[in-house]
């Protein structure tokens, strides 16, 4: 494979990646829409005093609400027809822990993993015939690294957002606790001290805690609604302080002497990661050093002893 082709593969590929970014944004800013897009085109219809057809209002809609997300959910509703259940509640359990980002089921997310795959390494593979010595031996691996990476990379993108989404709430859990405490200590019970910190931030700890009420206000009990929070977050600092909950309400202790203790702990934790990273700082920069900084600082430095070596030698 010569460097042109090698040249127009990259520009493609970058140019598929520029279209899943857009697409994945498409699909976040619905996520975040719980109102109907149709519902909502006819409202703006209806205020602005324009008759119009049902026909009209849809062809009005964007072009990914009209095909894009219709083609997405029926590839999700082929796909979970042949897709094993194991793979399809695993990958339920991974969407759920990132909050769920894109309105699209586990069977469309594997199947929209395999499309990519598939087309990556067809592009590979029409590159490699259409080059001028079309041999697919050779370009074995170019075709199983690209089919490997169009197959990995919503994988990854789902990976980051679980890590970015875990973090997001460790690093809101003291304050979080701090104003729960001390909203209890104020003589709010646990249920409206969840509701007022719900409503203080707009994260992703205040929507697990809205998600809560909305569960409790809806019959189900605050140790289950709290426990279920815990399994939809897997943290484990939000494990322990359910689990501190949950006892002290089954052995009559201080609600608010608990949280207080919760909060400092998640503190302190906080603080020993902080120091942690710190600590990881120094091992992170060897090779960013050795590879880039150091080169140019010999660069620098010999540059002019090797021109006056060259002059002095003729």
């Amino acid at each position: 494979m010569n460097l042109t082709a090698i040249l127009i593969i990259a520009g493609i590929l970058f140019i598929l990646l520029i279209v899943i970014g857009v697409i994945s944004v498409s699909l976040r800013q619905r996520a975040e829409e719980e109102e109907d897009p149709l519902q909502a085109r006819l409202a703006e219809y209806l205020q602005s005093g324009e008759v119009a057809s049902l026909e009209e209002i849809e062809l009005s809609q964007p072009f990914s609400e009209r095909v894009i997300f219709p083609i997405i959910r029926k590839i999700g509703e082929i796909s979970a027809r042949f897709t094993p259940q194991k793979a399809i509640q695993d990958t339920a359990r991974k969407m759920e822990l990132a909050g769920n980002p894109w309105p699209i089921d586990a069977a469309t997310f594997l199947a929209i993993r395999f499309i990519l795959g598939v087309v990556f390494g067809g592009l590979i593979t029409a590159l490699a015939m259409l080059g001028e010595t079309p041999n697919l031996s050779d370009n074995a691996l170019y075709i199983f690294g690209a089919t490997f990476g169009g197959f990995f990379l919503p994988h990854l993108m789902l990976t980051s957002k679980i890590t970015n989404r875990q973090k997001e709430i460790r690093k809101a859990m003291p304050d979080a606790l701090d104003l729960l405490t001390i909203c209890v200590e104020a003589g709010l019970g646990f249920d409206a001290a969840l509701s007022k910190v719900s409503e203080k931030w707009d994260n992703q700890l205040s929507l697990a805690f809205a998600r809560v009420i909305r569960e409790i206000q809806l019959g189900k009990p605050r140790r289950d609604a709290l426990r279920d929070m815990a399994d939809r977050l897997d943290i484990t600092e939000m494990t322990s302080f359910v689990a501190a909950i949950i006892q002290s309400e089954q052995l009559g202790v201080s609600m608010a002497k608990i949280l207080r203790i919760q909060s400092d702990q998640m503190r302190v934790k906080r603080r020993q990661r902080a120091e942690e990273e710190a600590h990881k700082a120094p091992v992170k920069m060897v090779l960013p050093m050795a590879f880039l900084m150091f080169p140019t600082i010999m660069i620098i430095i010999l540059t002019p002893a090797a021109l006056q070596i060259m002059i002095s030698l003729g």
